[in-house]
């Protein structure tokens, strides 16, 4: 198999993590016979140190031709410790999420059994833990608008929303993982959401 990967190694700790999973994609590729070739590409602080853009057009033509995007981490103090800045390496990554698609974020959470007795907790409670959290990340507070702050800087705003659309495609990428997995799925919500969340959830037909 041929796979065309874009790497996005970011600030801080980026690069290096990066380089060292891109050891790691080698010997897979190595070990059953694919092909991976790598696009390296801007975005964060290294890109608006270089181009005055977090997220570059070229960035995101790299993105697009690419079959996946390795990204690093994004971040720099010399930006969060000025609050006068225009421009923050955060912001790349909020674009390229919105630009490619990208809305469901998937972060599971396992424990291997060999691992166990270094838990903070107990082994016996955290022993088997197996589970994915699905996170939204196109809508919400980041994109909400208007956020910012008064020229005074005494006050900071921002606005939460959601569409209805934005919560159906996610809620069924959580349905779907769960039906594949135990069937079984878990939300957390702020009790001032639950009412709204259940009508959404007869809407979609999902309650049986």
């Amino acid at each position: 198999m041929d796979v065309n990967i874009a790497l996005l190694a970011g600030d801080g700790i980026g690069p290096e993590i990066v380089a060292e999973a891109v050891k790691a994609l080698d010997r897979v590729a190595e070990k059953f016979g694919h092909k991976i070739t790598y696009t390296p590409a801007l975005v964060g602080a290294a890109a608006i140190d270089a181009t005055g853009d977090p997220y570059p057009d070229e960035t995101h033509a790299v993105c697009l031709a690419a079959d996946a995007v390795l990204f690093g981490a994004i971040g720099d103090p010399k930006y969060d410790n000025d609050p006068t800045a225009k421009v923050r390496p955060e912001q790349g990554l909020l674009r390229m999420r919105k630009s490619l698609g990208l809305f469901a974020n998937l972060r599971p959470v396992a424990l291997f059994d060999a691992l166990a007795d270094r838990s903070p907790l107990r082994a016996e409670v955290v022993r088997g833990t197996d589970f994915i959290c699905v996170r939204e990340l196109t809508g919400g507070i980041y994109f909400g608008r208007p956020q910012g702050r008064d020229d005074d800087g005494k006050r900071a705003f921002d606005t939460c929303t959601y569409t209805v659309g934005e919560i159906e495609r996610v809620l069924h990428v959580a349905f779907r993982l769960a039906v594949s997995r135990r069937r079984k799925l878990l939300d957390y919500l702020k009790r001032t959401d639950l009412n709204a969340y259940r009508k959404l959830i007869d809407t979609l037909s999902l309650r049986k």
